[in-house]
């Protein structure tokens, strides 16, 4: 059960961390949106580059702190019956939740997008806006990062389910146990 734990606190910290790095992506965008008004409405002049780089900001940051957000319940969920419940019952509703839903999804997402990610790759493609940024196959890659960070906070779920399950609560991280922030 130890090594259950210990990788329930590894992913966590990984998602703990990619989160901390992605949220500093939102200044960027502010910044870059920012300059792009100042440009347009004061000097008459813009960079279809820079409107590339605050949407493409937005995607990445979006899809890079996913499995934090799922870490911290941050994700639409219907609470009525989830928040009153027992963690016991959190814990198998987390643990049916990952298995039955969150893990197809991500399988279905990964076989549709992987071919789509790989010919932006085989193209390099870049930007269909003339004078835009090149690198966009950078940007669509993100959605299997997305995959990847939200499959990994689900296997954290689902060890940390059986965590509960099996009695061992006092092995879950402080900042992933229920009803404190996770």
């Amino acid at each position: 059960m130890h090594i259950l734990a210990f990788f329930v606190r590894l992913i966590c910290r990984i998602n703990l961390i990619l989160g901390h790095i992605f949220s500093w992506f939102s200044l960027g965008i502010v910044l870059v949106c920012f300059t792009v008004v100042v440009l347009r409405y004061f000097f008459s002049t813009g960079f279809v580059w820079l409107q590339d780089l605050y949407v493409w900001l937005n995607g990445m940051m979006f899809m890079g702190i996913a499995g934090y957000t799922l870490m911290k319940n941050g994700h639409v969920r219907v609470d009525i019956f989830y928040r009153p419940a027992s963690d016991r019952r959190k814990a198998w509703v987390d643990l049916i939740g990952s298995l039955v839903f969150v893990t197809p999804f991500l399988w279905i997402l990964t076989s549709y997008s992987l071919p789509y990610v790989q010919r932006s790759w085989r193209f390099m493609e870049a930007s269909s806006n003339f004078g835009g940024m090149p690198g966009l196959y950078i940007v669509k890659s993100f959605i299997l990062v997305f995959v990847a960070v939200v499959a990994l906070q689900a296997l954290a779920m689902v060890l940390r389910s059986i965590l509960i399950l099996t009695h061992h609560e006092e092995l879950v991280p402080e900042s992933f146990r229920y009803g404190e922030g996770g």
